[in-house]
């Protein structure tokens, strides 16, 4: 007799490894059991998804949701809630909290206080610094560490590293794939008085030139072939990296943001003020035309939000001093989409930059595809449907988004986490949350 299973999601649009289909998907305890026709086969619930699309869970795989010590301004129960709420399964979080994420007992901390409190799958990134370089080859190991992530720029108190000995020093100690904000430190420092002396966000990609970044990713590169190591360079923005990192893909993966393919320099800082502020910052559009041909070009293996929220007040302080980042883990999913249906890139594309990529790049078990055996993550999309991204949507504590207006074409409807409705109807369906740490292999 055929086992029943929990539920099967049927007559859907769904994009597999190999294609899209209209196909069933059977789920038994979180996990996908069966595709293919399941139309008699047993099952506790049946849920109809036609006229709508099934993509392998999203996975944002930079995100800031500032707890501990900022949560004023987000935490892991509004971050991971706004997440589902954009169709996002999964989230890989960053280690510049207060404190810093540098040791085994700051990680458990956090591993225990999102326990409970995640609407969605979570992993957390150690971050790096002198003080506990040696170490990172274990700590990199410990349950619920996706990576290391090094600051080569940008970055507060120790959890910095601006220098090539520390960097070779990380590099020497880590086995697997770290993430890399990659700005030269010597370089922002020297360059400061720029943005002083201009007081305005419009100086804010000239502070930090394309020089900051190049410089920065070359160093980086330069440490990881001594050491043969792998890096996973974070949020481009240069051509000049672009076409730098082509000749380094055996060992260097590429993530770029969806608000350095949407806004360009100057307009979004004469409309948007210090609103479009971010590091690195948004460029002149030779930059994002480099960043569209590196993507089409299948150089860009990652897309990923940066999501890093700032308060109204952060923001309303006179330039340099106004708090750089943007919301985004809620707007990630229905700005790709909106490409899509612009014709910018394909929806196989897109899975792969928001799901399989970020899955591959840091060895994410069993998630990033639609196949028996992995976890029952979708997001379910209408590809049609149109909506007006607003800030009142956002679930941010800080309430507010760039994209503030902005009609896109392409809705998260259905947010499904191992085999769990977080999201039904494009409202949150459980009573409480119920995320759990991403293993890895």
């Amino acid at each position: 007799m055929t086992q029943a299973f929990d539920t099967v999601f049927h007559s859907g649009d769904v994009v597999l490894p190999g294609g899209v289909t209209q196909i069933d998907i059977g789920v038994r305890n979180g996990r996908i059991a069966a595709i293919g026709n399941l139309g008699a086969a047993p099952a506790a619930e049946r849920v109809n998804l036609k006229g709508l699309t099934v993509l392998p869970g999203v996975i944002d795989s930079q995100v800031h949701f500032r707890e501990p010590g900022s949560e004023y301004k987000e935490d892991l129960e509004s971050g991971t809630r706004g997440a589902v709420l954009g169709g996002v399964t999964s989230i890989l979080e960053m280690p510049n909290t207060r404190p810093s994420t540098l040791t085994p007992e700051a990680l458990a901390y956090k591993m225990q206080r999102a326990e409970g409190r995640t609407w969605c799958d979570y992993g957390f990134f150690m971050g790096a610094a002198a003080e506990n370089a040696e170490l990172l080859g274990t700590l990199e190991r410990l349950p619920g560490c996706v990576g290391v992530k090094i600051f080569m720029g940008s970055s507060t108190g120790s959890l910095l590293v601006p220098d090539d000995t520390t960097l070779d020093t990380v590099m020497r100690h880590i086995n697997r794939r770290c993430a890399v904000h990659a700005e030269d430190e010597p370089r922002l420092l020297e360059r400061k008085h720029l943005a002083e002396a201009a007081a305005h966000p419009r100086a804010h990609p000239v502070w930090r030139d394309e020089e900051v970044c190049l410089k920065a990713t070359q160093r980086l590169i330069a440490a990881a072939r001594r050491y043969h190591k792998r890096v996973h360079v974070l949020h481009i923005t240069t051509a000049e990296e672009m076409a730098f990192l082509e000749h380094h893909k055996d060992i260097a993966t590429v993530e770029i943001l969806p608000q350095h393919l949407f806004f360009s320099a100057p307009e979004c800082y004469e409309r948007l003020g210090t609103y479009a502020q971010m590091n690195p910052p948004i460029r002149e559009q030779r930059h994002q035309d480099a960043l569209w041909a590196a993507l089409r070009q299948g150089l860009v293996d990652v897309i990923a939000s940066d999501h890093a929220p700032h308060t109204h007040e952060e923001k309303a302080h006179v330039y340099p001093a106004s708090h750089s980042g943007l919301t985004g883990v809620q707007t990630l999913l229905p700005l790709m989409l909106h490409f899509v249906a612009q014709g910018k890139l394909s929806l196989l594309h897109l899975v792969d930059v928001l799901s399989a990529g970020p899955a591959r790049v840091y060895s994410l078990a069993r998630k990033g595809r639609v196949a028996r055996g992995y976890d029952a993550d979708f997001s379910i999309v209408d590809l049609a449907r149109r909506e007006t991204i607003e800030n009142k949507w956002i679930a941010s504590k800080v309430g507010w988004t760039a994209y503030d207006g902005l009609r896109v074409t392409g809705w998260p409807v259905h947010t499904v986490v191992r085999g769990q409705f977080a999201v039904r109807e494009a409202a949150l369906a459980k009573v409480s949350p119920f995320g759990t740490a991403i293993d890895y292999f």
